[in-house]
Protein backbone atom coordinates (compact mmCIF):
# COMPACT_ATOMS: atom_id res chain seq x y z
CA UNK A 1 0.00 0.00 0.00
CA UNK A 2 1.11 3.87 -0.84
CA UNK A 3 2.18 6.13 1.65
CA UNK A 4 -0.06 8.86 1.37
CA UNK A 5 1.14 12.26 1.67
CA UNK A 6 -0.67 15.70 1.58
CA UNK A 7 1.03 18.79 0.17
CA UNK A 8 -0.38 22.42 1.75
CA UNK A 9 0.60 24.88 -0.86
CA UNK A 10 0.73 24.30 -4.58
CA UNK A 11 3.11 26.85 -4.94
CA UNK A 12 7.03 26.45 -6.18
CA UNK A 13 7.63 24.14 -3.25
CA UNK A 14 4.62 22.31 -3.56
CA UNK A 15 4.81 21.84 -6.90
CA UNK A 16 8.24 20.00 -6.41
CA UNK A 17 7.22 18.21 -3.78
CA UNK A 18 4.40 16.46 -5.61
CA UNK A 19 7.21 15.92 -8.31
CA UNK A 20 9.82 13.94 -6.05
CA UNK A 21 6.74 12.48 -3.95
CA UNK A 22 5.48 10.87 -7.21
CA UNK A 23 8.86 9.80 -8.63
CA UNK A 24 9.11 7.80 -5.19
CA UNK A 25 5.59 6.30 -5.06
CA UNK A 26 3.98 7.97 -3.00
CA UNK A 27 0.07 8.96 -3.04
CA UNK A 28 0.08 12.64 -3.57
CA UNK A 29 -2.63 14.94 -2.51
CA UNK A 30 -2.12 18.73 -2.62
CA UNK A 31 -4.52 21.21 -0.85
CA UNK A 32 -4.21 25.24 -1.55
CA UNK A 33 -6.08 27.34 0.39
CA UNK A 34 -5.96 29.91 -3.09
CA UNK A 35 -6.38 29.05 -6.88
CA UNK A 36 -4.11 27.33 -8.32
CA UNK A 37 -2.37 28.80 -11.85
CA UNK A 38 -3.67 26.39 -14.67
CA UNK A 39 -0.33 25.14 -15.94
CA UNK A 40 0.51 24.36 -12.16
CA UNK A 41 -3.35 21.83 -12.96
CA UNK A 42 -1.75 20.56 -15.79
CA UNK A 43 1.44 19.25 -14.55
CA UNK A 44 -0.46 18.06 -11.59
CA UNK A 45 -2.54 16.05 -14.23
CA UNK A 46 0.39 14.61 -16.35
CA UNK A 47 1.96 13.14 -13.26
CA UNK A 48 -1.38 11.95 -11.21
CA UNK A 49 -1.17 14.23 -8.61
CA UNK A 50 -5.30 14.91 -6.96
CA UNK A 51 -5.80 18.49 -5.44
CA UNK A 52 -8.16 20.70 -4.16
CA UNK A 53 -7.73 24.81 -3.92
CA UNK A 54 -9.76 27.33 -1.73
CA UNK A 55 -9.93 24.83 1.07
CA UNK A 56 -8.80 26.23 4.47
CA UNK A 57 -8.92 22.94 6.08
CA UNK A 58 -8.79 19.63 3.74
CA UNK A 59 -11.23 16.55 3.92
CA UNK A 60 -7.30 14.66 3.24
CA UNK A 61 -6.14 15.17 6.48
CA UNK A 62 -7.83 11.99 7.78
CA UNK A 63 -6.09 10.08 4.91
CA UNK A 64 -2.66 11.26 5.02
CA UNK A 65 0.64 9.83 6.84
CA UNK A 66 2.61 12.83 6.46
CA UNK A 67 2.76 16.33 5.62
CA UNK A 68 4.26 19.15 3.42
CA UNK A 69 3.85 22.67 4.80
CA UNK A 70 4.99 25.05 1.69
CA UNK A 71 7.44 27.79 3.59
CA UNK A 72 4.85 30.42 2.73
CA UNK A 73 2.12 28.91 5.43
CA UNK A 74 2.71 30.15 9.05
CA UNK A 75 2.93 27.70 12.47
CA UNK A 76 -0.01 29.44 13.97
CA UNK A 77 -2.28 28.73 10.96
CA UNK A 78 -5.66 27.13 11.32
CA UNK A 79 -4.46 24.46 8.77
CA UNK A 80 -1.47 23.63 10.46
CA UNK A 81 -3.11 23.62 14.07
CA UNK A 82 -5.54 21.42 12.73
CA UNK A 83 -2.65 19.03 11.66
CA UNK A 84 -0.95 18.94 14.74
CA UNK A 85 -3.98 18.49 16.66
CA UNK A 86 -4.05 15.55 14.84
CA UNK A 87 -0.51 14.28 15.21
CA UNK A 88 0.36 14.12 11.86
CA UNK A 89 3.52 14.87 11.34
CA UNK A 90 4.79 17.46 9.41
CA UNK A 91 7.97 18.27 7.46
CA UNK A 92 9.35 21.28 5.10
CA UNK A 93 10.15 20.82 1.50
CA UNK A 94 13.84 20.93 2.28
CA UNK A 95 13.81 18.10 4.59
CA UNK A 96 11.79 16.00 2.23
CA UNK A 97 13.99 16.71 -0.51
CA UNK A 98 17.22 16.07 1.11
CA UNK A 99 16.38 12.60 2.15
CA UNK A 100 16.86 11.26 -1.94
CA UNK A 101 19.68 13.04 -2.96
CA UNK A 102 23.33 11.63 -1.69
CA UNK A 103 24.89 15.06 -3.22
CA UNK A 104 27.07 17.64 -0.61
CA UNK A 105 24.90 20.41 0.23
CA UNK A 106 26.01 23.78 1.08
CA UNK A 107 22.79 25.60 2.89
CA UNK A 108 23.46 29.46 3.11
CA UNK A 109 20.69 31.37 5.87
CA UNK A 110 21.04 34.88 7.15
CA UNK A 111 19.03 38.18 7.15
CA UNK A 112 20.70 39.64 4.45
CA UNK A 113 23.27 38.53 1.84
CA UNK A 114 21.94 35.03 1.61
CA UNK A 115 21.19 35.62 -2.36
CA UNK A 116 24.46 37.16 -3.23
CA UNK A 117 26.17 34.57 -0.97
CA UNK A 118 24.65 31.87 -2.30
CA UNK A 119 24.86 32.65 -6.19
CA UNK A 120 28.61 33.77 -5.58
CA UNK A 121 29.45 30.05 -4.03
CA UNK A 122 27.43 28.58 -6.87
CA UNK A 123 29.66 30.81 -9.11
CA UNK A 124 32.82 29.98 -8.12
CA UNK A 125 32.10 26.12 -7.95
CA UNK A 126 31.11 26.33 -11.04
CA UNK A 127 33.78 27.62 -12.99
CA UNK A 128 36.18 25.00 -10.69
CA UNK A 129 34.61 22.36 -12.71
CA UNK A 130 32.21 20.88 -9.90
CA UNK A 131 28.99 19.50 -11.15
CA UNK A 132 26.60 21.79 -8.65
CA UNK A 133 22.90 22.77 -8.88
CA UNK A 134 21.36 25.95 -7.05
CA UNK A 135 17.79 25.71 -5.51
CA UNK A 136 16.24 26.96 -2.18
CA UNK A 137 14.53 30.19 -2.04
CA UNK A 138 15.87 30.79 -5.54
CA UNK A 139 15.36 29.57 -8.47
CA UNK A 140 14.00 26.08 -8.89
CA UNK A 141 12.92 24.22 -5.41
CA UNK A 142 15.40 22.08 -3.82
CA UNK A 143 12.60 19.20 -4.98
CA UNK A 144 12.42 19.99 -8.63
CA UNK A 145 16.26 19.89 -8.43
CA UNK A 146 16.43 16.39 -7.07
CA UNK A 147 13.36 15.15 -9.03
CA UNK A 148 15.25 16.08 -11.88
CA UNK A 149 18.71 16.54 -12.04
CA UNK A 150 21.79 13.92 -9.89
CA UNK A 151 24.35 16.87 -8.90
CA UNK A 152 27.37 16.20 -6.52
CA UNK A 153 26.45 19.70 -4.77
CA UNK A 154 23.51 21.60 -4.25
CA UNK A 155 23.88 25.10 -2.90
CA UNK A 156 20.63 26.09 -1.44
CA UNK A 157 19.62 29.54 0.05
CA UNK A 158 18.11 28.87 2.94
CA UNK A 159 15.08 31.60 4.79
CA UNK A 160 13.80 31.04 8.35
CA UNK A 161 10.54 29.57 6.86
CA UNK A 162 12.10 26.93 5.11
CA UNK A 163 14.36 26.15 8.46
CA UNK A 164 11.19 25.79 10.90
CA UNK A 165 10.30 22.20 9.70
CA UNK A 166 13.21 20.32 9.46
CA UNK A 167 13.60 17.56 11.20
CA UNK A 168 17.16 15.47 10.10
CA UNK A 169 18.46 18.05 7.30
CA UNK A 170 22.09 18.62 8.28
CA UNK A 171 24.30 20.05 5.26
CA UNK A 172 27.36 19.38 4.99
CA UNK A 173 28.74 23.07 5.04
CA UNK A 174 26.35 25.55 6.57
CA UNK A 175 26.38 29.29 5.98
CA UNK A 176 24.64 31.92 8.47
CA UNK A 177 25.73 35.80 6.42
CA UNK A 178 23.52 37.81 9.91
CA UNK A 179 21.00 38.00 11.57
CA UNK A 180 18.83 41.29 11.94
CA UNK A 181 15.16 41.86 13.12
CA UNK A 182 13.12 40.66 10.53
CA UNK A 183 9.37 38.64 10.06
CA UNK A 184 8.62 39.46 13.44
CA UNK A 185 4.87 39.47 12.53
CA UNK A 186 6.02 35.52 11.82
CA UNK A 187 7.59 34.69 15.09
CA UNK A 188 4.76 36.66 17.25
CA UNK A 189 7.16 39.67 17.47
CA UNK A 190 9.77 37.76 19.37
CA UNK A 191 12.93 38.13 18.22
CA UNK A 192 14.53 35.06 20.13
CA UNK A 193 12.42 32.56 18.15
CA UNK A 194 13.60 34.12 15.17
CA UNK A 195 17.10 33.55 15.76
CA UNK A 196 16.23 29.90 16.59
CA UNK A 197 14.86 29.47 13.23
CA UNK A 198 17.94 30.72 11.44
CA UNK A 199 20.24 28.37 14.03
CA UNK A 200 18.32 25.20 13.06
CA UNK A 201 20.26 25.48 9.94
CA UNK A 202 22.88 23.57 12.44
CA UNK A 203 21.03 22.03 14.73
CA UNK A 204 21.81 18.56 13.16
CA UNK A 205 25.41 18.66 11.74
CA UNK A 206 28.15 16.60 13.20
CA UNK A 207 32.08 16.93 13.98
CA UNK A 208 33.13 16.46 9.81
CA UNK A 209 30.75 19.23 8.58
CA UNK A 210 30.98 22.92 8.79
CA UNK A 211 29.44 26.08 10.11
CA UNK A 212 30.72 29.33 8.25
CA UNK A 213 29.76 32.62 10.73
CA UNK A 214 29.71 36.03 10.11
CA UNK A 215 32.14 37.06 13.26
CA UNK A 216 30.96 41.26 12.62
CA UNK A 217 27.47 40.14 13.45
CA UNK A 218 26.97 40.80 17.44
CA UNK A 219 23.68 39.18 17.50
CA UNK A 220 24.95 36.40 15.93
CA UNK A 221 28.19 35.79 17.97
CA UNK A 222 26.25 36.03 21.12
CA UNK A 223 23.48 33.16 19.76
CA UNK A 224 26.67 31.23 18.40
CA UNK A 225 27.72 31.52 21.79
CA UNK A 226 24.66 30.44 23.68
CA UNK A 227 24.03 27.34 21.26
CA UNK A 228 25.61 23.68 21.82
CA UNK A 229 27.44 23.52 18.12
CA UNK A 230 28.82 20.35 16.68
CA UNK A 231 30.08 21.34 12.95
CA UNK A 232 33.97 22.99 12.70
CA UNK A 233 33.08 26.25 13.03
CA UNK A 234 34.62 28.96 10.88
CA UNK A 235 34.71 32.63 10.97
CA UNK A 236 34.36 35.37 8.19
CA UNK A 237 34.63 39.52 9.13
CA UNK A 238 36.24 43.14 8.47
CA UNK A 239 38.96 42.84 10.98
CA UNK A 240 39.17 38.71 12.20
CA UNK A 241 42.07 36.77 13.34
CA UNK A 242 43.29 33.70 14.26
CA UNK A 243 42.92 30.27 12.66
CA UNK A 244 40.43 29.10 10.29
CA UNK A 245 39.37 32.71 9.99
CA UNK A 246 38.60 34.77 6.86
CA UNK A 247 39.84 38.37 7.38
CA UNK A 248 40.17 41.40 5.87
CA UNK A 249 44.42 42.42 5.61
CA UNK A 250 45.70 44.72 3.50
CA UNK A 251 42.71 45.11 0.96
CA UNK A 252 43.05 41.30 0.44
CA UNK A 253 40.91 38.47 1.57
CA UNK A 254 43.18 36.51 3.80
CA UNK A 255 41.63 32.70 4.20
CA UNK A 256 43.97 31.24 6.81
CA UNK A 257 43.16 27.49 7.80
CA UNK A 258 43.99 25.25 10.65
CA UNK A 259 47.37 24.84 9.88
CA UNK A 260 47.83 28.54 10.28
CA UNK A 261 48.46 28.17 6.43
CA UNK A 262 47.38 31.57 4.86
CA UNK A 263 45.39 32.21 1.12
CA UNK A 264 45.85 35.81 -0.13
CA UNK A 265 42.80 37.24 -2.31
CA UNK A 266 43.10 41.35 -3.50
CA UNK A 267 39.34 42.37 -2.43
CA UNK A 268 39.98 44.92 -5.11
CA UNK A 269 39.01 42.19 -7.91
CA UNK A 270 35.70 41.81 -6.70
CA UNK A 271 33.23 43.22 -9.05
CA UNK A 272 30.57 44.05 -6.63
CA UNK A 273 31.50 47.55 -4.33
CA UNK A 274 30.06 47.87 -0.79
CA UNK A 275 31.13 46.34 2.73
CA UNK A 276 27.84 44.15 2.52
CA UNK A 277 29.17 42.80 -0.36
CA UNK A 278 32.33 42.13 0.57
CA UNK A 279 31.31 40.11 3.61
CA UNK A 280 29.42 37.96 0.81
CA UNK A 281 32.26 37.56 -1.21
CA UNK A 282 34.56 36.48 2.30
CA UNK A 283 31.54 33.66 3.00
CA UNK A 284 32.06 32.65 0.15
CA UNK A 285 35.65 31.90 -0.18
CA UNK A 286 35.58 30.32 3.00
CA UNK A 287 33.41 27.42 1.02
CA UNK A 288 36.01 27.49 -2.01
CA UNK A 289 38.75 26.77 0.39
CA UNK A 290 36.93 23.97 1.84
CA UNK A 291 36.96 22.70 -1.35
CA UNK A 292 40.52 23.23 -1.89
CA UNK A 293 39.79 25.23 -5.17
CA UNK A 294 43.16 27.26 -6.15
CA UNK A 295 43.13 31.04 -5.42
CA UNK A 296 43.37 31.75 -9.08
CA UNK A 297 40.07 30.11 -9.81
CA UNK A 298 38.64 32.00 -6.60
CA UNK A 299 40.65 35.56 -7.92
CA UNK A 300 38.89 35.56 -11.24
CA UNK A 301 35.19 33.94 -10.33
CA UNK A 302 34.92 37.32 -7.64
CA UNK A 303 36.33 39.27 -10.77
CA UNK A 304 33.67 38.32 -13.08
CA UNK A 305 30.93 37.73 -11.09
CA UNK A 306 28.16 40.08 -12.02
CA UNK A 307 25.12 42.24 -9.75
CA UNK A 308 22.21 40.51 -9.40
CA UNK A 309 18.80 41.95 -10.57
CA UNK A 310 16.94 43.71 -7.89
CA UNK A 311 19.86 44.02 -5.64
CA UNK A 312 21.52 47.69 -5.80
CA UNK A 313 20.89 47.12 -9.26
CA UNK A 314 21.85 50.24 -11.54
CA UNK A 315 18.67 50.37 -14.24
CA UNK A 316 19.75 54.29 -15.69
CA UNK A 317 21.33 57.51 -16.15
CA UNK A 318 19.06 60.35 -16.73
CA UNK A 319 20.05 64.11 -17.01
CA UNK A 320 22.60 62.56 -14.70
CA UNK A 321 20.36 61.20 -12.20
CA UNK A 322 21.46 57.29 -11.26
CA UNK A 323 18.06 55.68 -10.94
CA UNK A 324 18.86 52.13 -8.79
CA UNK A 325 16.11 48.92 -8.45
CA UNK A 326 17.39 47.49 -4.65
CA UNK A 327 13.56 45.91 -4.79
CA UNK A 328 15.51 42.54 -2.92
CA UNK A 329 15.44 45.45 0.24
CA UNK A 330 12.44 43.97 2.19
CA UNK A 331 13.94 44.84 6.16
CA UNK A 332 15.55 47.44 7.38
CA UNK A 333 19.53 45.95 7.35
CA UNK A 334 19.34 45.89 3.69
CA UNK A 335 18.62 49.39 3.36
CA UNK A 336 20.71 50.80 5.47
CA UNK A 337 23.53 48.75 3.14
CA UNK A 338 21.68 50.44 0.51
CA UNK A 339 22.27 53.96 1.59
CA UNK A 340 25.60 53.12 2.88
CA UNK A 341 26.83 52.41 -0.18
CA UNK A 342 25.70 55.46 -1.75
CA UNK A 343 27.67 58.89 -1.59
CA UNK A 344 25.23 60.80 -3.15
CA UNK A 345 21.77 62.52 -2.44
CA UNK A 346 19.03 60.46 -2.15
CA UNK A 347 15.36 60.60 -3.51
CA UNK A 348 14.30 57.08 -1.37
CA UNK A 349 11.13 55.39 -2.56
CA UNK A 350 10.26 52.66 0.38
CA UNK A 351 7.11 51.04 2.00
CA UNK A 352 5.21 48.00 0.91
CA UNK A 353 3.74 45.35 3.80
CA UNK A 354 5.75 46.60 6.99
CA UNK A 355 7.60 43.09 8.59
CA UNK A 356 7.40 45.04 12.34
CA UNK A 357 10.01 47.30 11.30
CA UNK A 358 12.47 49.60 14.00
CA UNK A 359 13.61 52.39 11.67
CA UNK A 360 15.51 54.04 14.15
CA UNK A 361 19.04 52.37 12.74
CA UNK A 362 18.23 54.32 9.85
CA UNK A 363 17.82 57.78 11.22
CA UNK A 364 21.70 58.73 10.95
CA UNK A 365 21.74 58.17 7.44
CA UNK A 366 18.50 59.22 6.44
CA UNK A 367 18.88 62.68 7.83
CA UNK A 368 22.79 62.95 5.96
CA UNK A 369 21.23 61.21 2.50
CA UNK A 370 17.79 61.85 2.73
CA UNK A 371 16.59 64.49 0.22
CA UNK A 372 12.93 63.52 -0.15
CA UNK A 373 10.91 59.90 0.67
CA UNK A 374 8.22 58.68 -1.79
CA UNK A 375 5.98 55.73 0.37
CA UNK A 376 4.83 53.45 -1.92
CA UNK A 377 2.02 51.06 -0.54
CA UNK A 378 -1.71 50.87 0.57
CA UNK A 379 -0.81 51.59 4.22
CA UNK A 380 2.34 53.87 4.93
CA UNK A 381 1.74 54.95 8.50
CA UNK A 382 4.35 53.70 10.18
CA UNK A 383 7.39 54.69 7.52
CA UNK A 384 5.03 58.35 7.73
CA UNK A 385 5.55 58.43 11.66
CA UNK A 386 9.53 57.21 11.52
CA UNK A 387 10.87 59.95 9.19
CA UNK A 388 8.36 63.18 9.33
CA UNK A 389 10.03 65.26 11.68
CA UNK A 390 13.86 64.69 10.11
CA UNK A 391 12.61 64.21 6.05
CA UNK A 392 10.81 67.87 4.72
CA UNK A 393 9.05 65.97 1.24
CA UNK A 394 7.76 62.61 2.51
CA UNK A 395 4.89 61.81 -0.63
CA UNK A 396 2.47 58.92 -1.05
CA UNK A 397 1.17 56.49 -3.46
CA UNK A 398 0.43 53.63 -4.39
CA UNK A 399 1.31 53.69 -7.98
CA UNK A 400 5.07 52.39 -9.31
CA UNK A 401 4.35 54.45 -12.37
CA UNK A 402 3.38 57.64 -10.16
CA UNK A 403 6.41 57.46 -7.91
CA UNK A 404 8.90 57.26 -10.31
CA UNK A 405 7.20 60.26 -12.18
CA UNK A 406 7.35 62.03 -8.46
CA UNK A 407 10.99 60.78 -7.87
CA UNK A 408 11.89 62.53 -11.41
CA UNK A 409 10.71 65.45 -10.40
CA UNK A 410 12.65 65.75 -6.91
CA UNK A 411 15.64 64.46 -7.97
CA UNK A 412 18.65 66.72 -9.56
CA UNK A 413 21.74 65.89 -11.51
CA UNK A 414 24.24 63.80 -9.57
CA UNK A 415 21.71 62.73 -7.45
CA UNK A 416 20.19 59.33 -7.43
CA UNK A 417 16.85 57.91 -7.19
CA UNK A 418 16.51 54.39 -5.06
CA UNK A 419 13.73 52.05 -4.80
CA UNK A 420 15.23 50.31 -1.81
CA UNK A 421 11.85 49.48 0.34
CA UNK A 422 12.65 48.22 3.72
CA UNK A 423 8.95 46.00 3.46
CA UNK A 424 7.71 43.18 1.71
CA UNK A 425 5.56 43.71 -1.62
CA UNK A 426 2.75 41.55 -1.33
CA UNK A 427 0.09 44.40 -1.02
CA UNK A 428 0.67 46.12 -4.25
CA UNK A 429 2.67 43.51 -6.29
CA UNK A 430 2.97 39.72 -6.94
CA UNK A 431 6.49 40.06 -5.64
CA UNK A 432 9.84 41.75 -5.26
CA UNK A 433 10.48 40.72 -8.79
CA UNK A 434 7.52 42.40 -9.64
CA UNK A 435 8.32 45.42 -7.68
CA UNK A 436 11.05 45.91 -9.42
CA UNK A 437 10.44 45.01 -12.79
CA UNK A 438 7.94 47.74 -12.38
CA UNK A 439 10.25 50.36 -11.12
CA UNK A 440 12.32 49.77 -14.25
CA UNK A 441 10.03 49.74 -16.70
CA UNK A 442 8.11 53.03 -15.22
CA UNK A 443 12.06 54.55 -15.10
CA UNK A 444 12.79 53.45 -19.06
CA UNK A 445 9.36 55.04 -20.14
CA UNK A 446 10.18 58.46 -18.27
Amino acid sequence: MKVKCLILGGGISGIGTAQLAIKNGFDVFVSDNGFLKDETKEKFKTWGVSWEENVKISSFFHNTDWIMKSPGISNSSESVLYAKKLGIPIISEIEFASRYTNAKIIGITGTNGKTTTTELTYHILKNSGFNIGIAGNIGKSFAQQVAENSYEIYVLELSSFQLDDIVNFSPDIAIITNITPDHLNRYNNNFDDYISSKLNISSNQDKDQFLIINADDPILMEAIEKTKIEAEKHYFGINMKGNSTTSLKNESIRITNKNNNSTMISAKTFSLKGRHNLLNAMAASTVASIFKIDKNNIRESLSNFRCLPHRLERVLTIQGVNYINDSKATNINSVFYALETLNTKVVWIAGGVDKGNDYEQLLPLVREKIKAIICLGKNNKRLVEAFHDITDVIVETQSMKEAVKIAHNLSKKKETVLLSPACASFDLFENFEDRGNQFKKAVRSL
